[in-house]
C-alpha cells in the first residue's frame, strides 16, 4: 500500500486515487490482502447483472458485422468452422471420429448460485448435443466480483455445473476464472461425433417437420425476477426447463434419423430459425399455437414485461420474419425471446415425426412438439401463422412508446427519485430519530406497496398517481410524477388528459395550478435551468 499512496494511485486499479475511498471509510484495503466482512443474507443473482441469462449475449447483427471479413487459416480437416456460424466446430480426426468444440459464457438466469451453476453448463454442453455428439471433457470459465460477493456464491455456482456436467457424463478437468463486476459462468465442452451423423444447422429439407423440445419464454420470465413481476409457477417451471439436459433428445433424434438441428438460445426462436432456414436455402412457416410456452409468460407479456433482448433480436432477424393474419406484434416478441438453455429445434422427415414425437414424449421430453414445417426452397423466410387458439390480452397503453419534450428538464429528478411519490421524502434529512421518523418509514412502505403493479398495471397507476398530485396540488409530487412518467414512455398528450381529469374533479384552483406548473416547466426549460417546485406544495401547506 506505500508503493501506491506514493504513487496516488492505487496499483491494482489505476482508475482509483490512493487512499481509495474504500480504506478512507472502512479502513481496508483490498490490494494488500484485507477482506471486507462477507455480506449476510441470500444475495439474488439476477439483481446483480444487467441482462439476464443468453439475453447478456453480444446481438446477432452486431456480430455479424463485428466477424465480417476476418479470415481462419484454411485446414481440410476442418468440417465446421467458425465461417459456418454453427452450434459447434468439427475437426475430423479419422474416417469415423471427429472432434466437436463449443465454448458458452453468460450472465446468471435464477437467483441460487448453485441452479446457476446448473444452468450454465446444461446450456454449454447443449451445443454439442445439437450438433449429434457426444461430450467428453470441460473447462470452467468464471468472471466474478471477489471481494464484493461472498466467495460461497462462487463455490455454489462451480459445484452447480460440476454435478451437472457429471449428470452428462463429462469430466470437468480444470478452468479459469478473472474478476469481474457482473458474475458470468459456462464452459468450453469437447465431445466426439460421427462425421457421417452431423446434425448440421443447415441440413433441413423441404418436406421436413419442425420440433421443438422444450417451452420458450425463460427471458421474459428472468426479466420479470429482476422486477419482482414473476409468478412462482413460471419461476419453477423455467428453472426445471433450463437445468434439464437435451441429452435424451439428441439420442432420439440420431436415431430417428433427423436431418438438421440447432439449439434455442440468445437470438430467440426466430432467430436460430431463420438461420437454419437461411443455411439450408429455405423458407419455413411455424403456428403460433403449437409452440410450448413456460406458464406465465402470455400474461407477462399482457402487461408489457418484456426484456430489452426482444427487441434486440427483432432488430437482427425480424427483417425475415412474414406475420400471418392475426398474428400480433407481442406474439412476435415471444418468438423473439432470448433464451437461455433452451430446447432443440429438430428437422426431421415428415413419415418420421409422429415416431420421433412419440419416443421423446415416453422418454421423458414431454413439452416437446410439431411447431411447423420446412415450406420448400427458398431465401430463408419464416412465416408465422395462427388457428386464433391463444390470444394474448395486451394491457399496456402502448407498445412503441414515444418520449416528449414537456419537463424535459426532469429527467434527473427521475433517475434520482425511487420512491413513489415526492412527498414521504419532504424533511427526510431532518426528521428526529423517533416515533415520527419509523411513522415516516412505514407510511413510504405502505406508498411503495400501493403504488406497485398489481390488478392494475405500473402505467395505468402512474397516470393515476400524476392525477392524484396535480390534484392535490402538491408541486414536488407533480414534478416527481411527470418525470417518472416520462421515463416510463408517457407522451405529452398522456400526462397532459392525466392532468386534466383531476381539473375535471378539481375546477377552475387546479387548472390555474397545473397551467402555472406547466409554464414555470417551460420558462425553465427555455433558460436551461430546472424549474422550481410550484406554489401550493406539500411542504407548504
Amino acid at each position: 500500500m506505500q508503493r501506491s499512496m506514493r504513487l496516488g494511485h492505487c496499483i491494482c486499479d489505476a482508475r482509483k486515487p490512493c487512499p481509495c475511498d474504500l480504506f478512507k471509510e472502512k479502513d481496508v484495503c483490498l490490494c494488500a490482502g484485507e477482506q471486507l466482512a462477507a455480506p449476510t443474507g441470500p444475495v439474488r443473482l439476477t439483481h446483480l447483472v444487467t441482462s439476464a441469462g443468453c439475453a447478456s449475449k453480444i446481438d446477432q447483427a452486431s456480430l455479424k458485422r463485428i466477424i465480417e471479413g476476418l479470415s481462419f487459416p484454411a485446414d481440410p480437416r476442418v468440417l465446421v468452422g467458425a465461417a459456418a456460424g454453427d452450434d459447434a466446430g468439427v475437426y475430423q480426426l479419422d474416417d469415423g471420429t471427429a472432434l466437436v468444440q463449443t465454448v458458452d459464457v453468460f450472465t446468471p438466469s435464477v437467483d441460487d448460485p448453485y441452479m446457476f451453476g446448473q444452468v450454465a453448463a446444461a446450456n454449454s454442453v447443449s451445443d454439442i448435443y445439437a450438433m449429434g455428439g457426444r461430450p467428453l471433457v470441460a473447462l470452467s470459465i468464471v468472471g466474478f466480483p471477489i471481494g464484493t460477493v461472498p466467495e460461497k456464491v462462487l463455490h455454489e455456482i462451480l459445484r452447480g455445473g460440476i454435478d451437472k456436467m457429471a449428470e452428462a457424463g463429462v469430466a470437468v478437468i480444470g478452468g479459469h476464472s478473472i474478476k469481474d463486476p457482473e458474475i458470468k459462468a459456462g464452459f468450453a465442452v469437447t465431445g466426439v461425433v460421427d462425421p457421417k451423423h452431423l446434425t448440421l444447422r443447415a441440413g433441413v429439407r423441404p418436406g421436413d417437420v419442425l420440433i421443438l423440445t422444450k417451452p420458450i419464454g425463460t427471458g421474459i420470465v428472468a426479466f420479470a425476477a429482476q422486477i419482482d413481476r414473476a409468478p412462482k409457477a413460471a419461476l419453477d417451471a423455467a428453472a426445471r426447463s433450463m437445468t434439464a439436459l437435451n441429452k435424451i433428445a439428441a439420442e432420439v433424434m440420431l436415431e430417428c434419423g433427423a436431418h438438421g438441428c440447432t439449439d434455442i438460445t440468445g437470438f430467440g426462436l426466430i432467430g436460430h430459425l431463420a438461420e437454419m432456414a437461411a443455411g439450408s436455402g429455405a423458407d419455413v412457416g411455424i403456428v403460433w399455437d403449437d409452440i410450448p410456452l413456460l406458464p406465465g409468460v402470455l400474461e407477462l407479456v399482457g402487461q408489457g414485461v418484456v426484456p430489452g433482448g426482444v427487441e434486440r433480436n427483432r432488430e437482427s432477424s425480424g427483417a425475415a420474419v412474414t406475420l400471418g393474419k392475426g398474428v400480433s406484434q407481442v406474439m412476435l416478441e415471444v418468438c423473439m425471446d432470448a433464451q437461455t438453455s433452451g430446447g432443440l429445434l429438430i428437422a426431421v422427415p415428415k413419415k418420421k415425426a409422429g415416431a420421433l414425437l412419440a419416443r421423446l414424449h415416453k422418454a421423458g421430453v414431454t413439452e416437446a412438439a410439431v411447431i411447423g414445417k420446412v415450406r420448400g426452397k427458398g431465401a430463408g423466410r419464416v412465416f408465422i401463422e395462427t388457428r386464433g387458439n391463444r390470444t394474448i390480452i395486451d394491457s399496456t397503453f402502448s407498445r412503441e412508446p414515444k418520449v416528449s419534450a414537456f419537463f424535459e428538464s426532469e429527467k434527473d429528478m427521475s433517475k434520482k427519485s425511487k420512491d413513489p411519490c415526492c412527498c414521504p421524502d419532504h424533511g427526510a434529512e431532518a426528521a428526529p430519530a423517533t416515533g415520527a421518523s419509523v411513522a415516516q418509514q412505514k407510511f413510504k412502505e405502505f406508498m411503495a406497496a400501493a403504488s406497485a403493479p398489481g390488478a392494475l398495471d405500473a402505467h395505468t397507476k402512474e397516470a393515476i398517481a400524476l392525477a392524484l398530485a396535480v390534484m392535490a396540488r402538491c408541486g414536488p409530487c407533480v414534478k416527481a410524477h411527470v418525470a417518472k412518467a416520462k421515463g416510463m414512455g408517457f407522451s405529452d398528450a398522456e400526462i397532459d388528459e392525466a392532468a386534466w381529469m383531476a381539473i375535471a374533479f378539481g375546477g377552475a384552483p387546479v387548472m390555474m395550478f397545473y397551467n402555472t406548473a406547466r409554464a414555470e416547466a417551460a420558462a425553465a426549460d427555455s433558460a436551461g435551468r430546472k424549474p422550481q417546485a410550484a406554489a401550493g406544495g406539500c411542504c407548504d401547506r
